[in-house]
């Protein structure tokens, strides 16, 4: 007879902040964007609003990749005509800290909840209303950066033109959502502990590029005005708990050098009764 398992949810991490925009930030959309403007490499839009916005795909696929590569991890499973890694066996699962956090396809019978989940992000209004009194965007909210590749025997030169939003804009609020379970398969301590790999696929992240053209100089982000929340069991329907201090964090680099701080304040929160 299998026994049933059990999971119960303690709490959840709420880690909130802005994205700064350091160079042009080339994220695909649909390429309709070809018969809007003639652009080759059109950005993806809300459809209501017509503003660029950042996918929580693209910013938890990004991570998650940056993330397989320092970790060393075989990249098993074929997608597309690529490969990701996505842990096969119950004991690989329990000591991949990636596949903790990010999740594996739901089939694996040992696979447990995904613990982090990645909003979209919106133009900041700031930014969007700077933009939309600008004279120098070339479409709404973006302007194109002209690409030229060079024929390496007849040297001709074939131009594209590529969508882009422009350095110094602010995406606003970003959230990303973690949670912590226990019970069966799951150990609340490690799930606060795995906090860090949540806070080194941000690290990775800005000091690689997010979205598409980044070894040519595009998608440079920077995190700011960041805050840490937790939501325990016992006071869910409370305001979150704010841990690590008492006002945002600058920068990234300051969260990371108090991460000690804040994976402590975390557990005492989830603790409260």
């Amino acid at each position: 007879m299998t026994t049933a398992k059990q999971i119960q949810l303690q709490g959840r991490v709420f880690i909130k902040f802005d994205i700064e925009v350091v160079t042009g930030l080339h994220i695909g959309g649909s390429e309709s964007g070809i018969e809007i403007g003639g652009v080759d490499k059109a950005v993806v839009r809300d459809p209501l609003t017509n503003r660029p916005y950042i996918p929580g795909s693209s910013l938890k696929g990004k991570m998650r990749s940056l993330l397989e590569k320092y970790d060393n991890l075989p990249q098993n499973q074929r997608i597309g005509h690529g490969a990701i890694h996505s842990c096969d066996t119950v004991e690989a699962y329990q000591a991949c800290d990636v596949c903790q956090v990010f999740g594996v396809p739901g089939e694996r019978d040992f696979a447990t909840p995904t613990r982090l989940v990645v909003r979209d992000v919106h133009l900041g209004d700031e930014s969007a209303k700077r933009l939309e009194d600008s004279a120098r965007t070339d479409l709404p909210y973006t302007e194109i950066k002209t690409e030229v590749s060079i024929d390496r025997v007849t040297s001709a030169a074939n131009p594209r033109q590529m969508e882009r939003v422009p350095a110094g804009t602010i995406f606003a609020g970003a959230e990303l959502v973690y949670s912590i379970y226990d019970g069966s398969d799951c150990d609340a301590d490690k799930d606060v502990a795995r906090l860090e790999t949540v806070f080194e696929g941000l690290q990775l992240l800005e000091d690689d590029y997010l979205g598409g053209l980044g070894s040519r100089g595009s998608g440079k982000v920077c995190f700011k005005n960041i805050s840490v929340e937790v939501r325990s069991r016992a006071h869910y329907l409370d305001d979150p708990v704010p841990v690590g201090t008492d006002k945002p964090y600058a920068a990234l680099s300051d969260l990371i050098a108090d991460r000690k701080n804040v994976l402590a304040q975390s557990r005492k929160a989830l603790a409260q009764s």
